[in-house]
């Protein structure tokens, strides 16, 4: 194994610098040394390479956060893992000890770290992580697939605080990755009719692609109109996929319906009516990365039920890092991933 690699570092104001470091050994019993086969470009990434940032990322770090590699080297506590073992990375890394932590809320941990925003990510050829970020997954379960681990697990989270009953009609709101990953699980789970709401029409070719057969472009019509054209009545449950549709959304709700926000944009703050939830008796469910969605992940990827690399448009070499994110920053792309060996 080398001694050093060269990796993409994160200096602050939306500037990536290719630096030769060397290559992060185990340095706590805890510790675990990955080799990092393929790594997804994440919106979370375009956010922290906005000028000015849309996602905070300390400075002088490797950033990325979605992975599937083998285990290199392990720490002398670790005996969950070995070399030679297939992982994923789950890049929240949470106390255990706070006060939400100790409530079993980890996902609202008041002191966690995580991988590729506050400590070395995964656009790199090695990652060293503590084993309770990784996650053994089955070699029946293709590259491709394994790699989008981490947005499905964000997806599945969401889902088991609100999920789709058979023969309900539901709307996506969004038709970039994670929307498209919301509209194939609704499917899975039985869902009577799938709309995509979208504007990109690039995208919105990518989902007709995979199957999705319900689609509706917001420029073309009058959403609303055609949703309860659609659906008589209005949708059984509705996805925010982008942070901030929450006024569209209760327009495409049924009387009595359900509403998922997953997508977050800071910044944005949208005027809602709050009467018409009131008086439509809908439930709104704000759902962040899921509560310990990681084994069933795994579960449902290696059933082979869903196959989450059917939105895959592009490769990319690390080399090539910048290449991949103006190609999703310009929605030429539907997901890009790198290639952390080439």
């Amino acid at each position: 194994m080398k001694e050093t690699m060269n990796v993409p570092v994160f200096t602050g104001n939306g500037t990536i610098t290719f630096q030769n470091r060397p290559i992060p050994l185990p340095q706590k019993p805890e510790d675990v040394l990955v080799r990092l086969n393929l790594s997804g470009i994440c919106g979370t990434d375009l956010n922290i390479l906005a000028i000015p940032p849309l996602h905070n990322a300390t400075p002088n770090i490797i950033i990325g956060h979605e992975g599937v590699g083998v285990v290199e080297m392990t720490g002398t506590a670790v005996t969950s893992l070995k070399p030679g073992d297939r992982v994923v990375i789950a890049p929240r890394l949470t106390c255990g000890k706070c006060r939400f932590c100790r409530r079993g809320l980890d996902n609202q941990c008041e002191n966690y770290t995580s991988v590729g925003t506050s400590r070395d990510g995964t656009f790199s050829p090695y990652i060293c992580v503590p084993a309770s970020a990784l996650y053994q997954i089955s070699s029946s379960v293709s590259q491709e697939d394994a790699v989008l681990f981490e947005p499905l697990s964000c997806v599945v989270g969401s889902l088991a605080r609100s999920p789709v009953f058979p023969g309900e009609n539901v709307a996506v709101i969004g038709s970039g990755p994670i929307g498209m990953l919301f509209a194939m699980l609704c499917r899975l789970q039985g869902a009577g009719k799938v709309i995509l709401v979208g504007r990109s029409p690039y995208r919105l070719n990518i989902a007709r692609e995979v199957g999705v057969t319900t689609i509706i472009n917001p420029e073309e019509c009058d959403l609303s109109a055609e949703v309860h054209r659609l659906t008589e009545i209005g949708c059984d449950m509705v996805i925010d996929a982008v942070g901030n549709q929450l006024p569209v959304a209760t327009n495409l709700t049924r009387r009595g319906g359900r509403i998922i926000l997953f997508g977050m944009r800071k910044l944005d703050n949208p005027a809602v009516n709050q009467y018409t939830i009131t008086r439509n008796d809908l439930s709104i469910f704000g759902t962040f990365v899921g509560l310990k969605p990681f084994i069933p992940t795994i579960k449902l990827l290696e059933s082979n039920l869903i196959h989450p690399s059917a939105i895959i448009t592009h490769h990319v070499p690390l080399a090539n890092l910048m290449d991949g994110i103006a190609l999703m920053r310009n929605r030429q792309a539907m997901k890009v991933i790198v290639d952390c060996e080439a």
